[in-house]
């Protein structure tokens, strides 16, 4: 077939040969029939051969016309159901939403804006990873994920970062331990303690060491730890005092409990997304999730 042939005109020819009239194929179409006549007309015009015979005062398809009618009925059903996709992505029944984050806020924030944004939109796709932001920057840049929430900002060029929200430092023990009767933990009152915490490596563990440095003391963690909710294990065995993020709900391991730390140091908790491709509609309307979800938990 040449080139400019239409959909429309599949539409009418298909429309034709399984009414088997031009008036039941006008009728069916919701047109006239000089409108599906003109359109027969100059489909065959362009084709270079007739799709029809008038025998009788009836028409009868050709062969050609049968010939052509398997792969214009596949063809146009294959168009309805792309046009019924589309319209389902319109109307935002169908989609994918792919989400990365570290561990403090896959357990603190993702449920409760996981919940808000399916209820919404109960068909659309989620797909979620929990990774190291060093890994969540590498997927941003490459396209694998559409946002990602970390409490530490990713230093690359074409990765747009976005603070939606603080999370506070806090001393993680069990509830048996002397430091529970304190109102707030300084570097101080860890100076005898087993302590488990971040390495000097990530950003919040050189923020730490300058924090004990200003109090005349040196944080040296006896357990090092890369993500904050391996902390609970540790702690819960009795095996030390952590300085983690009060991000992850720590209540919820039922024998821990958290005390402030001071000096106050506060992380940001941060939307990540990528410069180089525009925020599709979910990631806005997902973005509004988690800053609820944020906003619940504030103090």
């Amino acid at each position: 077939m040449e080139a400019g042939l239409n959909a429309r005109q599949l539409e009418v020819f298909r429309a034709i040969m399984r009414h088997g009239s031009l008036t039941a194929a006008a009728e069916a179409l919701h047109v006239s029939q000089p409108a599906i006549s003109k359109v027969l007309r100059h489909f065959e015009i362009q084709i270079g051969y007739r799709l029809v015979d008038r025998l009788g005062g009836r028409l009868v398809p050709t062969a050609e016309a049968h010939l052509l009618f398997r792969d214009a009925d596949r063809i146009f059903r294959e168009i309805e159901v792309l046009k019924g996709l589309s319209d389902r992505i319109r109307d935002k029944r169908l989609g994918l939403l792919r989400i990365a984050a570290s561990a403090p806020p896959t357990f603190a924030l993702l449920p409760e804006a996981i919940e808000r944004f399916r209820r919404r939109n109960p068909e659309i796709l989620l797909m979620l990873q929990t990774l190291p932001a060093e890994e969540i920057g590498e997927h941003i840049l490459i396209g694998n994920i559409d946002l990602a929430l970390t409490i530490s900002q990713i230093p690359e060029p074409q990765v747009r970062c976005e603070t939606i929200g603080h999370a506070e430092i806090v001393a993680l023990m069990r509830r048996d331990s002397p430091l529970a009767e304190l109102d707030e933990v300084t570097p101080q009152d860890l100076a005898d303690q087993t302590l488990i915490s971040y390495s000097s490596v990530p950003q919040v563990g050189r923020m730490l060491d300058r924090l004990f440095a200003g109090c005349g003391c040196t944080r040296s963690p006896h357990i090092e730890i890369m993500l904050s909710i391996a902390a609970a294990p540790l702690v819960a065995r009795g095996l030390g005092v952590a300085l983690v993020d009060g991000l992850v709900p720590w209540s919820d391991f039922g024998q821990l409990v958290t005390r402030p730390f001071r000096p106050r140091a506060t992380l940001e908790i941060v939307l990540t997304t990528s410069t180089a491709l525009p925020k599709s509609r979910f990631v806005r309307e997902f973005t509004r999730d988690l800053q609820a979800a944020i906003a619940r938990q504030a103090p």
